[in-house]
């Protein structure tokens, strides 16, 4: 494509020569003529000079003279935007492969991309320009909605609802058993799992991340939410629109997340509790109690942000300040002992 062309779809504006054919899109270091590449951070601007890419996406307002820019409100997003473009993925021919088995009660759509080796169980409903790749398990009654991707061996239990564009990695499982038992740790009687889970649309989830099925109700993912890999969300848990819950992170049943929030990589979730709209949770956080709307926590167990920097400060000089007490320690009992002498000496005289 020619800048000019890339410019037009991006919606940005040109500074540099419009005829140039871009062929591939990398990064500032490997970039080589030919090569369309960004910076969106400032802390690499100074790369500008140096990098050999025919092309730059930047910030509105960067300068660099002698090279050819794409000024864009976001180069990051811009660059998501171009990498589709240049790589779109190949899903592969409509239709039902060989070797894939559909009980006669399902209904999948002609639109829909069924690989071999994928199970679709009664009653259930593939929609249109939905992919569904090897080895992937749909349970009886559960909905798989238009344009989702299903990477291989993804299963999806029975009556769980996944919406539309919605993708799911390799390995990942929606609608298995919450961890629900009676009398746990003596006769671990288990109790039924009789809810769902609805994931609606625009959401991502990573490979080998699990959601499980509510005890009674449902599990729901809101829209837009994006999940990364080997994360555990446990029954009748709710995570609102557009939150981000990044890798190893586990959430107790029936905590609700608001909209926004952000979970960094490994913090635990308590059962039961409530994280309010925007909220942060930093990594490695164990969060015990409700978190308010906005609020940014860390440590475990967590605390305040501000204050947990506070606690860390202090934690790299705990050998000093040990040393210091022992030392104040001796002093003071040396001290003590010149006093009592000083005392005994005094009474003596009388």
């Amino acid at each position: 494509m020619t800048l000019g062309e890339i410019a037009a779809i991006l919606g940005g504006r040109l500074i540099g020569d419009s005829g140039v054919t871009v062929e591939n899109v990398r990064g500032i270091d490997e970039a080589l003529e030919g090569d369309l590449t960004f910076v969106s951070n400032p802390k690499y601007l100074k790369k500008l000079e140096t990098t050999r890419a025919s092309a730059i996406l930047v910030s509105a307002g960067t300068d660099s003279p002698g090279k050819n820019l794409i000024l864009v409100d976001d180069p990051y997003v811009s660059l998501g935007r171009i990498l589709a473009v240049f790589y779109p993925e190949d899903h592969g021919s409509s239709g039902i492969a060989d070797g894939a088995f559909i009980e006669e009660s399902a209904v999948v759509s002609e639109g829909a991309t069924v690989h071999p080796g994928v199970y679709v169980g009664r009653r259930a409903r593939i929609e249109r320009g939905a992919v569904l790749y090897p080895g992937v398990f749909i349970g009886d009654d559960a909905v798989v909605g238009e344009d989702s991707i299903l990477y291989p061996r993804v299963t999806v239990y029975r009556r769980c609802l996944i919406g539309k564009r919605v993708i799911l990695h390799a390995g990942v499982v929606i609608g298995g058993d919450g961890f629900g038992f009676a009398l746990p740790g003596s006769e671990n009687i288990k109790i039924p799992q009789a809810g769902n889970v609805q994931i609606d649309d625009d959401v991502e989830i990573g490979a080998n991340s699990t959601v499980d099925r509510a005890t009674m109700g449902r599990t729901w993912i809101q829209r837009g939410v994006k999940i990364d890999n080997l994360v555990q969300i446990a029954h009748n848990v709710v995570i609102g629109e557009n939150s981000v819950i990044v890798a190893q992170v586990g959430i107790s049943g029936s905590t609700r997340l608001g909209r926004g929030v952000i979970l960094g990589g490994q913090a635990g979730i308590v059962g039961h509790i409530e994280i309010g709209d925007r909220a942060m949770v930093a990594a490695q956080a164990g969060v015990h109690d409700d978190v308010p709307s906005g609020h940014v926590v860390s440590g475990s167990p967590h605390r305040p942000h501000r204050e947990w920097l506070r606690i860390e400060a202090c934690v790299t000089r705990l050998p000093e300040m040990r040393q210091t007490l022992k030392a104040m320690a001796k002093r003071i009992a040396a001290l003590e002992e010149k006093l009592a002498a000083a005392g005994a000496s005094s009474r003596d005289g009388k």
